[in-house]
């Protein structure tokens, strides 16, 4: 494993410094809600099993017309306006707004000095105890490891690790950047997202 660099504000373009914050809450709530299971549900008139005949006569018995038992105002009946399992929690995030989320989530790390930049990530021995030792070496709570290409030994080293989550360049995006109390990111993946700015 090869230096640890920490980047300073100086260190990153300008774009990255004048995302406004909005961007990033956007994102992330877009981002929860495309977790949410949509399953909650509950039957509708036409899901309750029985009550096809009329409880009683429309006419004559001096009480009010009632055609099932089975209406929402009765005791088993089905339930009037619940949820159902058709509903879309997906909100729409544009490609630019993704960009600019993820830009303010690095601007904040840097500000707060939790960004560290590194040659190569790369466990050799594959051993879980030496990745805690590079994590614990950190001094932070909990990190995001981002590599360029994920090896089997850093896989191996980093997968049963609670105080940190190895991903690849493609998978950073701005609600993991900001979920994570620190981000350890190689030097060639940090120079690709500085570039793109």
């Amino acid at each position: 494993m090869s230096k640890t660099v920490v980047i300073k504000t100086s260190d990153l373009p300008k774009a990255f410094l004048e995302v406004h914050p909005h961007n990033l809450y956007l994102y992330c709530k877009a981002y929860a809600s495309s977790l949410r299971a949509n399953t909650a549900a509950v039957k509708n008139r036409s899901a309750v099993s029985g009550g096809g005949k009329k409880p009683f006569a429309q006419k004559g018995g001096g009480r009010a017309r009632q055609g099932s038992i089975r209406a929402p105002h009765y005791t088993g009946g089905a339930v009037a306006f619940g949820p159902s399992t058709n509903r879309n929690y997906d909100l729409k995030v544009n490609k630019k707004q993704k960009k600019l989320a993820l830009y303010h989530a690095i601007a904040e790390k840097v500000a707060n000095e939790k960004l560290f930049v590194v040659d190569n990530i790369t466990i050799e021995s594959g051993k879980t105890k030496d990745a805690l030792a590079f994590v614990n070496g950190l001094g932070q709570r909990d990190v995001l490891v981002v590599k360029e290409m994920i090896d089997d030994k850093s896989f191996l080293a980093f997968r049963n690790l609670q105080n940190a989550y190895l991903v690849e360049e493609n998978e950073l995006n701005a609600y993991l950047a900001a979920a994570y109390h620190a981000i350890v990111i190689e030097k060639a993946v940090f120079e690709k997202l500085t570039k793109e700015s």
